[in-house]
């Protein structure tokens, strides 16, 4: 299992869904402009609206990189105006290193058209329904890099 990295974001009322998304975006660059931002930002009215539904509530927002995984949770209502479970803190590590991927968590009665919608931005920013987890498709694309061969011949000195 690959090392875990967790934080936990102030949402509404305490900052609008659209601030969320960019405090997160923020977090996952590093405060770094380019392809990787540039990315992120350009699906965020619909990553709003997950957020605004309060999707990432006790379903996390899950980034797979080459390097640790990150789950990313929203505080909603009261939680989010007191924040004492809020860690927003910068990550120890490059949280888009490599072949990145994001998968957000959404209802269920809007899943059909937030994964159309994120298709249309490319395939790195995916949805799912908030009860699942990420897929074992995502989870292998994001570790392809760190998956060890056995190479018996190479091994054995044929």
């Amino acid at each position: 299992m690959s090392t875990v990295a967790s934080r936990t974001f102030k949402s509404t009322p305490e900052r609008d869904a659209a601030k969320t998304w960019t405090a997160i975006v923020d977090i996952l660059t590093q405060g770094k402009t380019g392809e990787a931002r540039t990315e992120l930002l350009a699906v965020a009215g619909v990553a709003a609206s997950v957020i605004a539904d309060q999707a990432p509530k006790d379903a996390a927002i899950t980034v797979t990189c080459d390097g640790p995984r990150t789950r990313i949770y929203c505080l909603y209502d009261d939680d989010a105006v007191e924040g004492s479970d809020a860690n927003e803190e910068a990550l120890g590590f490059d949280p888009l290193k490599g072949d990145w991927r994001v998968s957000l968590p959404c209802l269920p009665d809007d899943l059909a058209w937030v994964q159309g919608a994120l298709k249309k931005h490319g395939m790195r920013i995916t949805a799912r329904d908030l009860n699942a987890a990420v897929s074992s498709a995502e989870e292998a694309s994001a570790t392809k890099s760190q998956t060890l061969v056995f190479d018996p011949k190479g091994f054995l000195g044929s």
